[in-house]
């Protein structure tokens, strides 16, 4: 799922171009530029990761399930009181008030 050998040399050719940068860019321009690099590039990694869990990019990964925990599915979650058998959705059942309930798929 995670390929740590391309996060590796993800990261340390990020840290690579934030030191060439400190050297090139003036003190507090190349510390700024630095700090932007190691934000902005696990933001990039993450993206890319998140897009093929997704399965958008059709890039034949295995994860065409919709996202993590099926987020894509579009379906609430409707409970059935425990106390009087009432489908509902929410927290209490507006039918008897009791909070005991059970997930109905």
């Amino acid at each position: 799922m995670i390929n740590y050998k391309g996060y590796l040399v993800f990261l340390f050719a990020s840290l690579a171009v934030s030191i060439g940068l400190q050297l090139v860019l003036p003190f507090p321009y190349g510390l700024g530029a630095a700090l932007a690099i190691f934000i902005v590039f696990p933001l990039i990694l993450r993206k890319r990761m998140m897009s093929r869990m997704r399965g958008s990019s059709g890039s034949g990964s295995g994860f065409g399930f919709g996202g993590l925990f099926g987020q894509g599915q579009g379906t609430s979650v409707r409970y059935v009181c425990l106390t009087c058998n009432h489908r509902f959705k929410g927290g209490d059942c507006p039918r008897c008030g009791s909070k005991m309930k059970r997930a109905d798929f």
